[in-house]
């Protein structure tokens, strides 16, 4: 790293944790935890996770302190994505239960005070969707409700070069309509028309049942890809240009996404849905309902996601800056960067949030190693605004390696036994870890939908709440230390104290200011805190600490000399 690059690094930038706005909204500092409903749990024996599931472990979620949960798709679906091709939007897939199962988990929910969200998927829909097969039929109401295209040179070729998320081209031909349909993933997977006001309209309708029904929300699957480039006066799009790093030409990589992701209609869709519900706000009262948005895209168009000068749009736009770009060879330089760089382009007014795990990137303790994992939890609840936790990441479960022949997800099943490893999305979606006994606790069945971890019967929730320092109770604790005042509504300073160390200071007039330090690398670190941050008593308690401590909380320590072991992250705290 440049000299210039470190300078900018170390800048000392104080950040509001809540922005500009006063009126401290329930979502500003939440947690929000993601349900990977196949993998939670399994209520009647058939090794698929399912509503009744959730509703039997719902006193977890309040337990480790979880303020809101977001369900991965629970809709009606053929399941060739696993509920990300929707059939019926406002239907319960009988996998999952039933309506009134699901109305039974929103009564609970709200009886203990969770919330529940709903993965919103607006790019597509199923190949079964009824709107689809109308459409197929050249139905008048439907006929322009998704992307159709005769193709070129008398419908011997697709239209255009593009290449699907899921490999191979973005087009396939319906011999029925004889044209071809877009789909920017798999080809049971066909892209909406939002050009055609209907969809709009039909798509808002979604929200509006299912807010009316009571979910608190909505996390918007795959947002950069709603848009395409528009089609020119023919009716035709340009091909896209090559990636000359990429030699597979069924790779998604192959290309350069330019006329296929992040086009500037994606924004007006996300202000759009955001109206309608601040219309329900009005309608119902109470809580805010709130937007998540699914966007990997340059920082500059991630910042347009939170609204503008004349619309409001996602009040929680994901960060996958620390999620995309930091590895095991990552110093606190990298780090502080990563977080910068979200904090420093946020508009007034905006909160942040950080997501280090989630069902589709592999598992913290795969990607930045085991020993990190309290770490990088400790780092996730004690920056400013939202954390985001994917299911099992609170407890420490890591990748489970799966063979080809056990390999279920498409995006993993459509290249081959050479690159599936590569692809596959399995890995992180393994049944819950519950227990140590039948099957981990996640069925009574034998067999699950995909397979266990072997480490199950150390990694457990039931094992991990009798040890102390277990990555679960260091998660509990974590929870009690965001509940309190200055970690809730404090400004915050990030920089990098060294090379290997990461410093977080949460300060507010009047309340207990906490540090956090966070040792990224092997060797013992020594730190002088006191030329790191000002307005520090000379003397520091330890709040929280792990197993890699060698100190107890409730010590006490001078604040010039302050031992870090080897990827130790602990929490001080001034002496009132």
């Amino acid at each position: 790293m440049g000299i210039l690059l470190r300078f900018l690094a170390v800048l000392t930038v104080i950040i509001s944790a809540t922005g500009a706005d006063a009126n401290k909204a329930w979502w500003k500092s939440a947690t929000f935890y993601q349900i990977y409903p196949r993998s939670f749990k399994d209520s009647d024996g058939d090794g698929i996770g399912d509503i009744k599931g959730i509703m039997q472990q719902l006193s977890y979620l309040k337990e480790i302190g979880v303020d809101a949960t977001w369900l991965s798709p629970i809709f009606t679906s053929p399941m060739a994505d696993f509920g990300y091709d929707v059939s019926n939007f406002t239907e319960i897939d009988p996998m999952f239960g039933t309506l009134e199962d699901f109305e039974a988990l929103l009564s609970k929910a709200k009886e203990i005070g969770v919330k529940i969200i709903l993965d919103f998927v607006p790019n597509h829909t199923s190949d079964e969707c009824e709107w689809f097969i109308k459409s197929v039929q050249n139905d008048p109401e439907y006929r322009d409700f998704y992307i159709w295209h005769p193709g070129k040179n008398n419908s011997l070729a697709p239209p255009t070069n593009w290449i699907s998320v899921f490999r191979g081209s973005m087009w396939t031909w319906n011999e029925q309509r004889q044209a071809y349909y877009l789909h920017q993933f798999h080809a049971k997977q066909p892209d909406l028309n939002y050009d055609n006001p209907k969809v709009r309209e039909a798509m808002k309708n979604v929200l509006r049942y299912w807010v009316r029904k009571g979910v608190a929300g909505f996390r918007v699957d795959a947002v950069p890809h709603i848009y395409e480039v528009a089609a020119d006066a023919d009716g035709n799009w340009p091909d896209e240009p090559r990636n000359p790093n990429v030699q597979d030409a069924e790779d998604y990589e192959y290309l350069q996404h330019i006329y296929t992701t992040n086009q500037p209609g994606t924004l007006d869709v996300v202000y759009e849905l955001r109206e309608v519900l601040k219309e329900l706000d009005e309608e119902l009262g109470g809580d805010e309902h709130v937007l998540l948005s699914e966007a990997y895209a340059p920082i500059s168009t991630l910042m347009l996601y939170y609204g503008n000068s004349t619309a409001d749009g996602a009040q929680i736009p994901f960060n996958f800056e620390l999620i995309s770009n930091v590895n095991k060879d990552s110093t606190a330089y990298d780090y502080s960067n990563l977080i910068h760089n979200w904090l420093d382009n946020m508009p007034a007014g905006g909160v942040a949030n950080w997501v280090l795990g989630n069902h589709d990137q592999s598992r913290i303790g795969t990607r930045l190693g085991e020993d990190r994992i309290d770490l990088i939890n400790i780092m996730l609840k004690t920056l400013p605004g939202i954390s985001v936790t994917y299911q099992g990441e609170e407890i420490g479960m890591t990748d489970v390696w799966i063979s080809w022949e056990e390999t279920v997800d498409p995006q993993g099943c459509q290249s081959n036994p050479d690159e599936y490893e590569r692809l596959t999305r399995d890995p992180v979606r393994t049944p819950f870890q519950w227990n140590d006994e039948h099957k981990a606790g996640f069925t009574e069945g034998e067999k699950t939908w995909l397979p266990l971890a072997e480490d199950y019967k150390l990694v457990n929730v039931k094992r991990e709440r009798g040890i102390a320092n277990s990555h679960l109770n260091i998660y509990k604790q974590l929870q009690l230390l965001r509940a309190t005042q200055t970690m809730r509504e404090g400004d915050a300073e990030v920089k990098p104290i060294s090379e290997n160390v990461l410093g977080i200071k949460r300060f507010l007039n009047g309340e207990r200011t906490y540090v956090v330090l966070l040792n990224l690398h092997d060797d013992v670190e020594t730190i002088n805190l006191n030329s790191a941050f000002s307005e520090l008593t000379s003397e520091l308690e330890y709040v929280l600490v792990t197993a890699k401590s060698i100190r107890r909380k409730g010590d006490k320590v001078y604040a010039d000399t302050i031992a870090l072991m080897p990827k130790e992250a602990i929490v001080l705290a001034t002496i009132a």
